[in-house]
């Protein structure tokens, strides 16, 4: 059964007031001897996060025999395999003795970075005290999200630049001069005349002290576009948390959400849960899409389409068995695709695997055309479908290919006798493989491509370390990959760093550390390449919440946004609270402002704000009902658990499983709708 989400936030005791080539028929080094690559291990034989039901419907499947490459029995656990959370996803993290902002004990040394990277010797020095959540820190003891300068570059990492001051700095980024220079030759007053040197002396010492100052007062607030953050309410944000429900009456800067002239939301319809096979206990129901004339849902076994603003069913899209993975990206005109098991799970026959490919037509209601992906006379499991332009790509550890959206017409796939395979495609504004290369057992090595998504050509490549066995892509455009070096981030995230690569040449333009204990996202890069939730990419900046830890009131929780540089990998200063009580999680760039959901207290509900790229202040664009019942509803479907959509003033939350009704007897839905006015 899927994993029930937790208990609304700040809720009292009841006793007192949560390798290279081309991704197209591309031939590459063959060993003697070898006429297929060694086969990944399965997903189902390999751990990863914990999943509803043993296995759940619409899991990836071992490869059939005779696939791309003989399968092999891998040892239990696989190499690389996630471990499981030592605290919980999101488990709160307790507050630095004297409070969040108070100076702490000196922190013991940094460990150094995970496997397959270079190691840094650091001399010994004194580490500063420990500033806020999402801080930036000071240069003498680098943070948790700034790159680590590496001794020597590892295998496909860019040479390091030198700085334009002549010192190089972390990742070759410009180093500020430390003291002002003195002036050259004679200077003059302003009458012309010399100044002695007590009088240069004085203003070289007020100059300095001005920079130094002026340049931490900047470095606090920037915008990361060089222009100064307003300060607000709530810290340099403006961001406040309430539920007043008033709005502005105008449109959100660089975005196309508008502000309503009234914030306040109401329930615009429920879909109630779908009935699950006796058989079963839990059947997937992914997949959610958004357009302009429909809201379209995976049921059991279906897909349907609703009226945007009243949930009326307009079409139905029946299918032979469940929606095993759904793309989160469709074209322009609406379409989309999905994988599907062939039939519906039985007791005897719990799966029949993920082995049906479609697209979808949203708008018009039907299937456009069907593919079943076979290695010879046998058909192979899909992991994860995208789609990129007219392309749809399916890949999996046994193979994969792209087809042409509008017809289903084959554009490239996989060399089944390659070394290399791609395990994976992030889609979108680009089109990304992530291919897995080497033998299983040895330290595989994956490489990052943006192809092209007609012909499968590779545009650009950056091999990663070797060692890291999964990656997940967080933005195609730019691109943002997520990976657990080392298994190190110790919380089933699946992130311990993100990598920012250049899409033209595929070099590495920083790295960034975002250690699971201090920040809350969530990427599953096993199986499913671009499932990541809790993140946003624009701006050229990676927005992240950070975990949640104690507010200021009695069993209050909050936690803040903050933001990245992709070009530096530095903090950008910039940081949007949640309010105290809410918790915060980015939904989705909006030109160039950015979504965030705030998951409420016990006794309010949910908002959505929209977050200006420059200021960083929050706008509210909708609150939730405060009523016990919605509430109730709205948070049994929290960002971690499921899908949300936000578009012109209306918020669309679904379950990604249906499962047995609850002994409790409690009303169970599979999508619910709240809009404004």
């Amino acid at each position: 059964m899927s994993q029930p989400p937790p208990p609304p936030p700040n809720q009292p005791p009841a006793d007192q007031p949560e390798e290279s080539g081309s991704a197209a028929e591309r031939p590459a080094p063959e060993k003697p001897g070898q006429d297929a690559r060694p086969a990944d291990p399965s997903p189902a034989d390999r751990p990863g996060p914990e999943e509803p039901g043993k296995g759940g419907f619409g899991a990836p499947q071992d490869p059939p025999p005779g696939g791309f490459g003989a399968p092999q029995s891998p040892p239990p656990g696989g190499f690389g395999a996630p471990q499981d959370p030592a605290p919980g996803f999101g488990a709160p993290q307790s507050p630095p003795p004297g409070g969040f902002g108070a100076p702490a004990s000196p922190p013991p040394p940094a460990q150094g970075p995970g496997y397959g990277y270079p190691q840094t010797p650091e001399p010994p020095q004194a580490a500063p005290p420990q500033q806020p959540y999402g801080y930036p820190q000071a240069p003498a003891q680098q943070p948790y999200g700034y790159p680590q300068a590496p001794a020597q570059p590892g295998y496909g990492y860019p040479a390091q630049p030198q700085s334009p001051y002549g010192q190089p700095g972390p990742y070759g980024h410009p180093q500020p001069p430390t003291m002002p220079m003195q002036p050259q030759g004679p200077q003059k007053g302003p009458g012309g005349g010399k100044l002695n040197s007590q009088v240069l002396i004085i203003v070289a010492a007020v100059v300095a002290i001005a920079l130094i100052v002026g340049a931490g007062v900047l470095y606090a607030h920037s915008s990361g576009d060089g222009k100064p953050a307003s300060a607000g309410g709530s810290g340099a944000t403006g961001g406040k948390g309430g539920d007043d429900g008033k709005g502005t009456g105008g449109a959100s800067s660089n975005g196309e959400e508008k502000v309503p002239s009234s914030t306040s939301a109401s329930s615009l319809f429920k879909i109630p849960a779908p009935a699950v096979p006796k058989d079963d206990s839990s059947v997937s129901t992914v997949g959610s899409w958004l357009t302009d004339t429909v809201y379209a849902k995976s049921g059991v076994a279906e897909i349907n389409g609703y009226d945007p603003d009243s949930g009326d069913k307009t079409w139905t899209i029946k299918l032979p068995g469940p929606v095993c993975q759904a793309s989160r990206h469709t074209t322009d005109s609406g379409r989309t695709a999905v994988i599907y098991e062939p039939a519906m799970p039985t007791k005897e026959d719990p799966s029949h695997g993920c082995s049906q490919l479609a697209a979808i037509d949203l708008k018009a209601g039907k299937k456009l055309w069907t593919h079943t992906i076979k290695s010879g006379d046998r058909s192979i499991n899909l992991d994860n479908v995208t789609v990129s332009g007219n392309t749809v790509a399916a890949g999996s550890t046994s193979g994969g290919g792209a087809f042409d959206i509008s017809t289903g017409k084959t554009l490239w796939a996989p060399k089944s006798t390659d070394s290399c395979y791609d395990s994976g495609y992030g889609g979108g504004p680009k089109l990304v493989a992530v291919r897995k290369c080497g033998e299983y057992g040895s330290a595989r090595q994956l490489h990052i491509q943006t192809i092209d998504p007609t012909s499968g050509k590779v545009v650009s490549e950056y091999k990663m370390s070797p060692g890291i066995e999964y990656a997940s892509v967080v933005s195609t455009d730019p691109l943002v990959v997520a990976a657990d070096v080392g298994d190190s981030a110790g919380d089933g995230s699946g992130i311990s760093d993100f990598f920012s690569i250049d899409n033209k040449t595929g070099t590495l333009r920083t790295k960034i550390s975002a250690p699971g204990k201090t920040y809350a996202a969530k990427c599953d890069g096993i199986t499913r390449i671009e499932y990541c939730s809790g993140l946003a990419v624009g701006n050229d900046k990676l927005y992240i919440p950070t975990e949640e830890h104690d507010g200021s009131g009695d069993y209050s929780r909050t936690n803040e946004i903050v933001a990245f540089d992709l070009g530096t990998g530095k903090q950008t200063g910039q940081r949007a609270d949640a309010g105290d009580g809410y918790t915060i999680s980015p939904l989705r760039m909006d030109g160039g402002n950015l979504l965030a959901y705030k998951r409420p207290p016990y006794d309010k509900g949910g908002q959505i704000v929209t977050i200006d790229g420059s200021s960083f202040k929050e706008t509210k664009l909708l609150v939730n009902p405060s009523d016990e019942a919605t509430r109730d509803a709205e948070t049994s479907m929290l960002p971690e658990y499921a899908e949300l959509l936000f578009r012109d003033g209306h918020l669309y939350m679904s379950q990604v499983f249906a499962d047995k009704p609850s002994t409790t007897g409690d009303k169970e839905y599979l999508a619910i709708a709240f809009g404004t006015k």
